[in-house]
């Protein structure tokens, strides 16, 4: 059967379908892209690090070989085996929810999503692993069923290996469509190759997606639902040229690292700024910083109070100010404790032994405070965070944008011992601090404002700035979302704020 039996997707009606079911192919299809080589280098990159991308990058010819001049079913078998042998596949549940479904977003072919979108039910049939594809398409785009190659495990974990019948390819997806749908007959089956022939000439109309390089993504905002939380490291999608270059500057971007790391936190405060812009990073300050507090004078310190972006954004304030400035958390790492140039404080759960800690930190000087949340309808300064507003009226509100080109310097799933190296490993990081205007004193609890009231101004102000929208996601939403926990530290419990930028 050739593929001009089938008209084209742009010959496809959209009207009507309200009553129809609609089968399409994932890559190639939904996707504009046609190869899955980015989604498997983000999994084995993200359950295996550096080593098993490597070793993905370097078996993905052989693939390549097997998929177009052997079988299609071989090639996608290597690809499989390659990432996912010995993985927990709870690991690879962790990154098909909180990593892939912002790169499947962006790559959302608008053609296919016209006709799916218009569908009453709507199943994708692919011959990826359906443990890779099956949360975005239910979860972000309203897919009732996902059919896909099911992997072979074993005590939990992945043996590398498909279970039967196998990679859901040619007369596999046919047979799989078959045990879906029975006699009845989808109204719409969508494919690009032809390989998805078999299944499309099961379906009453069958139409084919081209490739087109050059046609644009659907816009996230005509999608059903906004990708809010994203996990993982990496910021670009790592096709075999970006995985390349990352595994190439991995062991000189984690060499600077180093470097970066060691200036910001042997060498004097002052001359921090100086050294990071010689290495490489780039600090930009806007707005007018308060002076620093004089005890001579009587004068407490200044609360500020940060968006929080990654671990560093206490050492940036204390970089654009010049003079390091305590910070106060619920939850460090050992690691990025010791390696901190400022004096870090962790909270507990006594709230009079809290207040009494802070007061007196901030008799002693300028505080600072990056509470994971700036965009949410709640205060981002509940419990913990409230208590700053009672203490003190001196309020200063600093919005923290950062820029990174390769890594993510944060991290809800992965060790936070990792997120300054990361963060570092950057070829040219940098770090946006912009001081918004000081607290009016008629705004402020001192003033008879509630603590809640302080803190939702605050939450305005830098949201405002940062052109953020607000949402109504906690903390426990973020965690459970990209980690399968609420985020709490087991085994030092603290006090944890109640809600949290969607991120």
């Amino acid at each position: 059967m050739a593929i001009t039996t089938f008209p084209t997707i742009d010959k496809c009606s959209s009207n009507g379908r309200e009553n129809h079911t609609v089968v399409a192919d994932m890559d190639g299809t939904l996707l504009r892209g046609r190869s899955s080589f980015p989604y498997f280098a983000l999994i084995a990159f993200e359950v295996g690090g550096i080593l098993r991308l490597l070793f993905l990058l370097l078996v993905s010819p052989l693939a390549g070989i097997l998929y177009y001049f052997v079988s299609e079913s071989a090639g996608i078998q290597v690809l499989i085996f390659t990432t996912f042998a010995g993985v927990r596949v709870s690991e690879i549940e962790s990154v098909a929810r909180a990593v892939l479904p912002k790169f499947y977003s962006s790559d959302i072919h608008p053609e296919s999503w016209r006709v799916l979108s218009t569908c009453e039910k709507r199943y994708i049939l692919t011959a990826n692993p359906r443990i890779m594809v099956e949360a975005f398409c239910k979860d972000f785009l309203g897919f009732d069923t996902v059919l896909g190659t099911e992997i072979a495990t074993y005590k939990g974990k992945a043996t590398g290996f498909v279970s039967p019948p196998g990679v859901l390819v040619a007369e596999k997806k046919a047979d799989a469509l078959k045990k879906a749908f029975g006699d009845v007959q989808p109204e719409i089956g969508l494919g690009d190759r032809h390989t998805d022939i078999p299944f499309m000439a099961l379906c009453k109309e069958g139409y084919m997606v081209p490739p087109n390089p050059k046609v644009e993504a659907v816009t996230r905002e005509k999608l059903p639902k906004p990708i809010v939380f994203h996990d993982g490291r990496l910021v670009q999608k790592p096709t075999p040229l970006m995985a390349l270059l990352t595994i190439l500057w991995l062991p000189i971007g984690f060499f600077l690292a180093c470097l970066r790391i060691a200036a910001g936190s042997l060498l004097p405060m002052p001359v921090v700024y100086y050294a990071f812009w010689v290495l490489g990073v780039r600090v930009t300050v806007k707005g007018t910083p308060p002076p620093p507090a004089k005890k001579s004078t009587g004068q407490s310190g200044v609360l500020f109070i940060c968006s929080h972006r990654t671990l560093l954004d206490p050492i940036f304030l204390s970089t654009a100010l010049g003079r390091p400035i305590p910070a106060v958390t619920y939850s460090v790492s050992r690691l990025s404790e010791f390696i901190s140039p400022i004096k870090t404080v962790r909270l507990n759960r006594d709230r009079a032994k809290d207040a009494a800690m802070i007061k007196k930190l901030l008799e002693e000087g300028d505080l600072a405070i990056c509470p994971e949340g700036t965009t949410c309808r709640e205060p981002f300064l509940l419990r913990f965070s409230a208590l700053f507003a009672e203490l003190t009226d001196e309020l200063v509100p600093v919005a923290m944008v950062n820029k990174m080109s390769m890594f993510h310097g944060t991290t809800a799933r992965g060790w936070k011992g990792m997120d300054p190296f990361y963060f570092f490993m950057n070829p040219s990081p940098e770090y946006e601090v912009t001081f918004l205007n000081k607290l009016p004193a008629e705004l402020t609890c001192g003033a008879g404002k509630s603590s809640h009231d302080v803190a939702n101004y605050i939450q305005r102000a830098i949201a405002a700035s940062l052109s953020y929208d607000i949402t109504s996601f906690t903390r426990k939403d973020k965690y459970r979302a990209l980690a399968g926990n609420d985020g709490s530290v087991v085994e030092k419990p603290v006090l944890q704020p109640n809600k949290v930028m969607g991120c």
